[in-house]
């Protein structure tokens, strides 16, 4: 659930940084961005790069993701097998 989290928080913080450089450095040569627009294309611009520059972080999430879906379709196999009485001896 950290590493989740982490990534979540990553991506968001990704997407705050694109959007305060989209508002601001068109302004530096006179140009007004809407915000709305600003957060759109920093939504837009993050959606790729995230997948670019957090993949270590994406990839261990999937790993953990990964393992706790074995572990229940362990569980849920064992439970399974003990209801149609088999593994009982």
């Amino acid at each position: 659930m950290r590493d989740v989290a982490l990534y979540s928080l990553a991506r968001l913080v990704l997407v705050v940084v694109l959007a305060v450089a989209i508002l601001y450095i068109p302004r530096a040569f006179g140009v007004e961005i809407p915000l709305l627009v600003a957060a759109l294309f920093a939504v837009l611009i993050a959606l790729p790069l995230s997948l670019v520059l957090f993949a270590p972080l994406r990839r261990r999430v999937n790993e953990r993701i990964a393992a706790v879906d074995e572990r229940r379709r362990s569980t849920r196999a064992d439970l399974e097998s003990r209801l149609r009485g088999e593994g009982r001896t």
